[in-house]
């Protein structure tokens, strides 16, 4: 059973006994499949035994026992926030001395004292609203977005790096000099050219992929620490 430590107490995630459906008449074999695994994911049952409005909360709690960038973050702009379960973890790091801004293009209930926009992280708008809603440039972008699959593997290949690329691009815009840029990207590691621009643009580049990633799925992260930023970078 493995355990994990973070500020409020130990996280430990067991297994319970396996789950299986019977074949219900009208139910499809791919929405059985994604049930059972819905009812035998440990994670799944710990999210919602303490809260967490999705099991990805542990991803990020696992990311920061690792890397620890949200203890020095004060300003957190989570990308691609719903339904809430990475924004509600930030809450509960940053406390009341800092500010959470979550964004998704699907509107999202309350999160606390987190400030929620609904619109496109490409639109410059949001970009504004983001801006007087943080008082300033981020100490920390996350970004937890996902491309709807089509099932043609080089198609969702280039619509998840292109969320990447959108991340990536919003970050730069709003990151102070020295902060963090946490997202999602493919097993193996981000594109050759990504991978590229992130070191020039970041003093640090890790991956990593939690435990609370499926073993099945193709998703890591991407840690991309110490912004580079410009001189115009330095304002508030």
């Amino acid at each position: 059973m493995p355990k994990r430590k973070r500020s409020g107490g130990d996280v430990s995630v067991g297994r319970d006994k396996t789950v299986k459906l019977k074949r219900g008449k009208g139910r499809k074999v791919s929405s059985r499949r994604w049930l059972e695994r819905q009812l035998n994911d440990p994670y799944v049952a710990e999210a919602k035994r303490r809260g967490y409005r999705s099991r990805a909360a542990f991803k990020l709690i696992e990311l920061d026992e690792k890397f620890r960038f949200l203890a020095k973050s004060n300003r957190v702009v989570d990308l691609g926030a719903a339904p809430g379960g990475w924004t509600q973890v930030v809450l509960d790091a940053v406390g009341p001395k800092g500010t959470v801004v979550a964004i998704d293009l699907t509107p999202i209930e309350p999160i606390g004292d987190a400030v929620i926009l609904t619109g496109d992280v490409r639109d410059a708008d949001t970009e504004d609203q983001l801006y007087h809603a943080l008082g300033g440039r981020a100490d920390l972008v996350l970004s937890d977005m996902a491309a709807s699959a089509t099932g043609h593997a080089p198609t969702d290949h280039l619509r998840i790096v292109g969320l990447i690329e959108t991340a990536l691009d919003f970050a730069e815009a709003v990151l102070t000099p020295g902060g963090t840029f946490v997202a999602k990207v493919l097993q193996g590691g981000t594109e050759r050219d990504l991978l590229a621009r992130l070191k020039r643009e970041f003093a640090k580049v890790s991956h990593a992929k939690p435990d609370a990633s499926r073993k099945e799925s193709a998703e890591m992260y991407v840690i991309a620490a110490g912004y580079r930023g410009d001189a115009n970078s330095t304002e508030n």
